[in-house]
């Protein structure tokens, strides 16, 4: 492994557990915005050759809008935010300069980035408003992070048989299975830590949706990245490419988590 990966983690975790636990929602929001730039960022640069137009502010600008809305409650009408995002949208590529035939593609990547990004991962916000919401956030992430640990070491020791060959050859069923037990397990420990509020149950439960949803997470972003020939999609943090590339998994356990825990108990 990466060196530079062991380094990253050793500075982000402390700052982000003084962040998400002593600090006011507000950072924690701000936090999250920023991420979301900067993923949605590189996200748009997978498909557009200029760093900055018109198609891309918009998009950036509507993915700050949906999670303004996440952040504010009451602030922005759910159906009218999405409805004068996708007007905004449909007009940038008047704006674009570019060639007539790139439109229909422009605008679809346009769309799909503001929603794809912002909308999945803005329901960050909503779960650090849950009660216990910022232990909630400790075990999002440690247990994703523990499935993506869990599948490369799995992974590169056993495995054989790679489930999209095409997208991601490195990524084999072997590794799914580790990834899959090393979330069980995450969540067993997090609830002995500091979350024993969860019964067994819905310890085993949240533990397997969220080890089942961090792969596809990453194979949506991996087939991304393979559509645009691109290993990375940016090189922000030492060790583990973009933005974009830690927060493939959390893309898609977020909202999992987060719908999982409301159908589990009335918050």
């Amino acid at each position: 492994m990466d060196p530079r990966r062991v380094y990253s983690a050793l500075v982000f975790f402390p700052l982000f557990y003084l962040l998400v636990r002593y600090l006011p929602p507000v950072a924690f929001s701000i936090f999250v915005a920023t991420g979301i730039f900067l993923a949605q960022y590189e996200y748009y640069r997978l498909h557009f050759p200029h760093r900055f137009s018109p198609p891309v502010g918009l998009g950036l600008l509507a993915g700050l809008l949906i999670t303004t809305g996440f952040a504010v409650p009451g602030l922005l009408s759910e159906r009218a935010t999405i409805t004068f995002i996708l007007m905004a949208i449909l007009l940038s590529h008047t704006l674009s300069g570019r060639g007539f035939k790139t439109g229909l593609l422009d605008t679809a990547v346009v769309v799909f980035g503001a929603f794809y990004v912002a909308w999945l991962l803005g329901h960050l916000i909503l779960i650090n408003r849950l009660a216990n919401g910022p232990f909630l956030i400790f075990f999002l992430f440690l247990v994703t992070w523990a499935n993506d640990t869990a599948a490369y070491y799995v992974g590169t020791l056993l495995g054989r048989h790679p489930i999209a060959p095409v997208i991601s050859p490195r990524k084999t069923w072997e590794g799914a299975v580790g990834g899959l037990l090393g979330s069980v397990a995450a969540a067993f420990a997090c609830r002995a830590w500091f979350l024993d509020s969860l019964s067994l149950s819905e310890t085993v439960g949240l533990g397997l949706m969220i080890g089942l949803a961090a792969p596809l997470g990453d194979l949506c972003e991996s087939a991304l990245k393979r559509s645009a020939s691109v290993k990375d999609s940016g090189r922000l943090i030492p060790g583990h490419g973009g933005m974009l590339d830690r927060v493939d998994s959390l893309i898609f356990t977020t909202p999992v988590f987060y719908y999982c825990l409301l159908a589990m108990r009335p918050f």
